[in-house]
């Protein structure tokens, strides 16, 4: 880094509101781009650069720039891209799910009340997880973090993070082995 964006920095840091301001006008537009390239959605775009730029002025004095502030700017801008499309591709695919199981046919209800109770019993399973390796789970199954992104998220190792979901894993078969029949006779019934 160059001695003025050092000084930029620590200006920053210390909560220099001016600093912050030329920071925003420098940076403000290539960013909207930048972003735009990834959500095909300028106010998108827009908001995420915006919420950048929160962040940025939230966590001031706890901000570590070992290049410079254009590159920090742009891979807190790819990161919150990157972190908008996982989620909308969750909400998606939670979307697609919720819409498949409201179509099922089914003239008795047989069927309906049977994946509502195998539901219940997968909520009630999940739920009677320790605390710890419910999150982990939640965020590798729901939100389908890798490994490494958990470990990061938690401050964790990746390792204690695998030993969560096989704890996980271990405990969910053991309470859900009454239903493994029905689950496989559901599968079997949709494909």
């Amino acid at each position: 880094m160059i001695l003025s964006e050092i000084e930029t920095v620590e200006a920053l840091q210390q909560g220099n509101a001016v600093v912050f301001e030329k920071i925003f006008k420098n940076y403000y537009e290539s960013l909207c781009n930048y972003a735009n390239s990834f959500t095909s959605d300028m106010d998108e775009a827009e908001e995420i650069v915006q919420t950048t730029f929160i962040t940025l002025w939230e966590k001031r004095s706890q901000i570590d720039i070992h290049t410079s502030m254009k590159s920090y700017l742009y891979q807190a801008v790819r990161n919150q891209c990157l972190n908008k499309i996982k989620h909308d591709q969750v909400k998606q695919t939670h979307f697609e799910y919720i819409t498949y199981q409201n179509n099922i046919e089914s003239p008795d209800g047989y069927q309906n009340m049977i994946g509502k109770e195998l539901d219940e019993m997968i909520n009630v399973s999940i739920n009677s997880l320790p605390p710890q390796c419910r999150t982990v789970f939640m965020l590798s199954r729901f939100d389908n973090y890798s490994y490494a992104e958990i470990a990061k998220q938690l401050n964790l190792s990746v390792k204690t993070i695998e030993n969560h979901m096989g704890k996980a894993l271990r405990i969910m078969r053991t309470q859900l082995i009454d239903y493994l029949p029905l689950i496989v006779w559901l599968l079997y019934i949709h494909s």
